[in-house]
């Protein structure tokens, strides 16, 4: 037998050897296991979201910018502080997505976005406690009494040294530091504790920027002066809280007499404004739903106190 005739032999076998192999028998059916579907990916998030307003709210709209954007860090995020009255200026001029309020937003600023067409939707965010704050080196100022408060604060006041509010204090020259007229802090305090909405003396140190008013009072012995909670919280070697007495003894700011309105007059809700027409930008409707799910975690960790879960729900229920 010549190679010619080995090689055909041998190339015949091999395709009566494959033919048999592939043959199924009789009755028996080949499955083909299908290929699991491919999953569509979720559409990766980008663009700019704006925030401004409020410095009392700045620290929770920060922690939660900062912790969205580690999820989306093609999303860029800008918290301003321009007060809450400047921040719903820009707010209603179109300038902005989200306005940071420290209260409630008013009629005057409700007709300004009305007028350029700017809807919006409020959400409640957290609960603060404004607390009124020394110097650490002040020994002797523990408490004082809403209308104490209001002997130094109002249009007017005669006071100008510690001895002018108790006789028994030393007479040495109080400086004032607080809010400007353009901060929700500021109208707050001021219908509070003197009555009526910014009615103040104006002869102190004012700023929209808490961390200007913590250093104030960290560097003057005989400082005296209103903010959030949670600059407090931040800066508590820096700064003494001052108990409050509204009638019912001293009670100082904290997380169970801020929440349980103890802590009275100065418990207050905090508020995020965001624009309807920016609602429908993905990369801003996550941001507000990863506001009120997320976020609310975060409320106790820059020193606000939480609402109770109904009021977030309701909120995630109009965003839906």
């Amino acid at each position: 037998m010549n190679r010619l005739k080995i090689l055909l032999i041998l190339i015949l076998a091999g395709v009566l050897l494959a033919g048999c192999v592939s043959k199924q028998p009789a009755g028996v059916q080949t499955t083909v296991q299908p290929t699991a579907p491919t999953e569509q990916p979720i559409k990766a998030l980008s663009g700019t979201i704006k925030l401004d307003g409020s410095s009392t709210v700045f620290p929770i709209s920060e922690a939660v910018g900062e912790e969205f954007q580690k999820l989306h860090p093609d999303v860029r995020i800008t918290v301003g502080i321009s007060g809450t009255g400047g921040g719903f200026k820009k707010f209603c001029a179109g300038e902005t997505d989200i306005s940071d309020a420290s209260r409630p937003i008013k009629d005057s600023e409700k007709s300004l976005c009305a007028n350029n067409s700017i809807t919006y939707e409020e959400f409640k965010v957290a609960f603060d406690g404004l607390s009124v704050m020394v110097n650490p080196q002040n020994t002797w100022a523990e408490t004082m009494t809403v209308a104490e408060l209001k002997k130094i604060w109002e249009p007017n006041s005669t006071v100008k040294t510690w001895k002018d509010v108790r006789p028994n204090w030393p007479n040495e020259k109080i400086i004032l530091v607080g809010a400007d007229t353009d901060s929700g802090t500021f109208d707050y305090f001021t219908e509070a504790i003197v009555g009526k909405e910014k009615s103040s003396r104006s002869d102190y140190t004012a700023s929209a920027d808490d961390n200007m008013l913590v250093q104030a009072i960290a560097g003057e012995k005989n400082a005296l002066g209103y903010f959030g909670y949670a600059y407090y919280v931040e800066n508590p070697g820096k700064l003494k809280l001052i108990a409050i007495d509204g009638g019912k003894g001293p009670v100082l700011p904290s997380e169970q007499t801020i929440l349980d309105g103890t802590y009275n007059p100065l418990s207050r809700p905090l508020f995020i404004y965001v624009k309807k027409e920016s609602l429908n930008r993905p990369e801003v409707k996550e941001f507000a739903k990863y506001y009120l799910t997320t976020g609310k975690e975060l409320v106790h960790q820059v020193g606000y106190v939480r609402m109770t879960d109904s009021v977030y729900e309701e909120g995630l229920s109009r965003l839906r």
